[in-house]
């Protein structure tokens, strides 16, 4: 079997794995987002922080809950990372500098899980479960209640209330990530995954000096990593570690768990709204974003530009030939389009077309399908501006999902849609500028300026992967890059959540004749038009400064 087949092959698996995963978990997250019933772990949580679950929130009153929680857990975890060196189980490795701290708990607490330290000779066991583990949950479950409450805004009509964030919070964890992880964790230790506590072994030397290995509960953090759209690895080389990904079907296994939430959400949104078509009609936009990138990266990853590549089979260099060409790409695209950041190869020994393309897919802002929760609510805004481009070709007011997108919602989500942008290419500007951060490029030229332009990219889009070749952990890029995440998360949360309750307060409108039939194919091809379009406008000179000059030029 060739190896571009083999990738098709894989393709197609995890699509139909994918189809049959899309309803059961769907409607199950519907119901659960929709019921008034608590189980009794949850009532014990709730006991525990003094929330009252029954109570209904307003915009404001939801996002206060949203920053209040972040912000406590950034500090458990800055604080946890400096009092390593007293903690048991620190496996004799020291406290972890302010800046460092500082950019760890910025990254985990906004699921972007950015990593500028060697997970195997920083983190004892304690920061990496109690800490690190701990963030991969509740931040996966944050993002997951902002989409459901922007969700309720679309189905409520003349009323503020958006939900409970609290109670949004806790069943997110219990009900949804927590069962699917251990799931997940079971069959990743059966497939050779390690899960232990283990210290540190001497195993051999290697290039005159001695090799030495620590364990971990390594399959859990791996379950939730990829469930979560989290990214964070136990081991230096992430995924493409064998103790966190030991084999092709455990490779193939983590993507499916990294989209599978995301994907679903879209038949949540259809159920919740009481249109399983409008569901679909986001789906169709996920997906065909999504299919269609994969297809472009195996296209410049198989492509034989010279002997050694035709050899191999492909662009080899940076890939573990564990998984080959066709599953790295797909990996590449899926962790990239979404804000899980895992990688199970080294981005920056892609062709120059094909990192461009790993950029791109976080530009777009991860919404095809997204992270956990976060791709749903971004892909709802770009759908807002669709509805709005559409109006004024035809010279009517828009409308979607039976509300009026009026002056006031235009701009909640024009706002969101530049936050980003704006942090990265402002970030890169100065990073560029700057003497100091230039230091810390491997490579110069195009190359070097794709190292900076991807690791902001990464950083204010909450993926978390890296171009590789850069020496992010400087206090510089500890600093900016934890900054970035920062308000690259709660920023355009802000917008999401005024933008629901605007949506939540207003009357329904009939559809009428003249109505966008938003549900319809043709709708489905201006939200991906508009996706792509605003994106190219907005990065598309950067882009032309590294991945595509690089690309042109090979």
């Amino acid at each position: 079997m060739g190896p571009v087949l083999a990738g098709v092959l894989q393709l197609l698996a995890l699509i139909a794995a994918l189809a049959l995963a899309y309803v059961p978990l769907g409607t199950y997250m519907a119901r659960v987002y929709s019921s008034d019933k608590h189980w009794r772990v949850e009532k014990w949580i709730y006991k525990g922080i003094g929330a009252n679950p029954n109570t209904e929130m307003r915009w404001p009153a939801y996002l206060r809950g949203v920053l209040a929680f972040s912000a406590v857990s950034v500090v458990f975890l800055y604080v946890l990372q400096r009092l390593q060196g007293h903690l048991p189980g620190s496996l004799g490795f020291k406290a972890i500098d302010p800046d460092q701290a500082f950019n760890t708990a910025a990254s985990f607490v906004t699921n972007t899980n950015w990593q500028s330290y060697y997970g195997e000779q920083a983190m004892g066991h304690v920061v990496q479960t109690a800490g690190l583990a701990v963030q991969n949950f509740v931040s996966a479950a944050v993002g997951i209640a902002v989409a459901v409450a922007l969700v309720r805004g679309f189905a409520r009509s003349r009323t503020g209330e958006l939900g409970n964030f609290w109670s949004d919070l806790v069943r997110g964890v219990t009900r949804i990530l927590l069962p699917l992880s251990v799931v997940a964790a079971i069959v990743l230790v059966a497939c050779g995954a390690i899960q232990n506590f283990s210290g540190i072994h001497e195993v051999g030397q290697f290039m005159g000096g001695h090799q030495q290995w620590n364990g971990g509960a390594v399959a859990s953090q791996e379950a939730i990593k990829e469930v979560g759209t989290n990214g964070g690895g136990y081991f230096n080389a992430n995924s493409a570690h064998p103790f966190e990904n030991p084999t092709p079907f455990t490779n193939l296994f983590e993507i499916f768990l990294l989209l599978v939430i995301p994907f679903a959400l879209t038949r949540t949104f259809g159920i919740m709204v009481g249109s399983l078509k409008q569901g679909y009609a986001i789906l169709a936009t996920m997906a065909t974003i999504w299919v269609g990138f994969i297809a472009l990266m195996m296209w410049t990853e198989f492509a034989h530009h010279g002997p050694a590549l035709q050899i191999a089979g492909g662009a080899m260099e940076g890939k573990e030939t564990r998984f080959g060409v066709g599953a790295s790409s797909i990996f590449a695209v899926s962790t990239t389009l979404t804000s899980t950041g895992a990688v199970d190869s080294f981005h920056s020994s892609f062709t120059g077309l094909g990192g461009g393309i790993t950029m791109l897919g976080m530009q777009l802002g991860e919404i095809a399908p997204g992270g956990t929760g976060s791709g749903l609510y971004g892909m709802l805004v770009m759908a807002i501006i669709a509805v709005f481009i559409a109006g004024l070709m035809v010279g009517r007011t828009p409308e979607y999902l039976g509300k009026k997108i009026g002056t006031r919602e235009i701009k909640f989500a024009a706002c969101y849609i530049l936050i980003t942008p704006a942090l990265v290419l402002i970030f890169t500007a100065a990073a560029m500028a700057l003497p100091t951060p230039g230091h810390s490029m491997t490579n110069s030229g195009a190359h070097g300026f794709s190292e900076i332009l991807y690791a902001y990219s990464s950083a204010a889009n909450n993926n978390g992967s890296a171009f590789a070749g850069l020496n992010a952990d400087t206090q510089w890029f500890n600093s900016t890059l934890g900054l970035a995440m920062v308000l690259g998360r709660f920023l355009p949360m802000v917008f999401v959540l005024a933008l629901a309750g605007s949506l939540a307060e207003q009357k329904p409108v009939p559809a009428t004749a003249g109505t966008l039939r938003t549900e319809k194919p043709l709708f489905t091809g201006l939200l991906v038009g508009a996706i792509l379009i605003i994106t190219g406008l907005t990065y598309f000179p950067a882009l032309a400064l590294g991945p595509l000059a690089e690309g042109l030029a090979s």
